[in-house]
């Protein structure tokens, strides 16, 4: 039931596409605390942005989860902030990322809902 979606104008390779996703499924399921055979990752560069009225490198990301805490939401801004600083060389001041908490309910999977 987690998700992430990154956005970002740096051209990614697709070795390093697979890498950032892997890394940010584990992290997603460790952080959320949730099995990562539920996570969903997608990762998307070489997008026309700009944010600040510049095109140097940037990302947006949303992260949207069932249950997902104020403070999971600024423990993962932090980690997430981290990784993309290693994998694309970003500076934190230019990612936005959106947390969103789902109800269980309005989760589909499998045919049915969470909730």
């Amino acid at each position: 039931m987690p998700f992430i979606k990154l956005r970002s104008n740096v051209i990614i390779d697709s070795a390093k596409t697979i890498s950032i996703m892997s890394d940010l499924s584990k992290l997603l399921a460790h952080e959320t605390s949730k099995p990562e055979r539920y996570v969903m990752v997608d990762v998307k560069g070489d997008r026309n942005m700009m944010f600040g009225g510049s095109t140097e490198p940037l990302a947006f990301l949303e992260c949207k989860s069932i249950g997902l805490s104020p403070a999971q939401a600024k423990s993962l801004s932090k980690s997430i902030s981290e990784l993309l600083s290693t994998h694309l060389q970003l500076s934190a001041e230019r990612i936005y990322i959106e947390f969103s908490h789902c109800p269980a309910e309005y989760w589909g999977w499998n045919g049915s809902t969470f909730g």
